[in-house]
């Protein structure tokens, strides 16, 4: 069974985590939620606290597939400043594992150099911090071991991109229709 890790740093865009968070777990993907404090319990950008599964320290790193990061402010400066996370997320990418971000936190693997090239998308006003990949604007963008995305208003998106990854297209077609998704409006 595919493993993701998504982390939580205070100032977090909860939109961005639990809508993630709720559609794995609706697909039968494991997901921790991982605070990079010393608590459990995070509080968001919007003054949302939620309780994470794990402290990093008891994330297993060695078990996931992914390293999910949601956006906010700070919560995106202040997930790039934990040096332990940014040495875990060099340590994917050179191994070949998934990488996947979304609104502002695309700019983290941008700053970590591990771009290259690639094609990602962030939220807009966060594009000119894309300096080593090719901007590109859609709701979502897979390229190579990376899955990127806009915003809040994308994360359903996103999430069914991780689903579909691990768990195929038809799994990820399903849980959407489940939610009505394609029939919202």
């Amino acid at each position: 069974m595919a493993q993701a890790l998504i982390f939580l740093a205070p100032g977090y865009e909860e939109v961005e985590m639990l809508t993630v968070v709720d559609l794995l777990r609706r697909s039968h993907i494991s997901i921790d939620m991982v605070s990079i404090t010393d608590s459990l319990e995070v509080t968001s950008s919007h003054n949302v606290t939620i309780k994470a599964d794990k402290l990093f320290r008891d994330a297993d790193f060695d078990e996931a597939d992914m390293i999910i990061l949601p956006g906010g402010i700070p919560g995106t400066p202040n997930l790039l400043a934990c040096q332990p996370l940014t040495d875990k997320i060099k340590e994917f990418a050179s191994q070949k594992k998934w990488l996947s971000a979304v609104c502002a936190a695309p700019t983290i693997y941008d700053e970590l150099k591990l771009f290259e090239g690639r094609k990602a998308t962030c939220y807009p006003t966060f594009a000119e911090k894309l300096t080593d990949a090719v901007y590109v604007k859609q709701p979502v963008v897979v390229d190579d071991i990376f899955i990127t995305s806009r915003g809040a208003g994308t994360t359903i998106e996103f999430a069914a991109a991780i689903v579909e990854r691990f768990a195929g297209k038809d799994t990820a077609k399903e849980v959407l229709e489940a939610i009505i998704y394609q029939d919202a409006y």
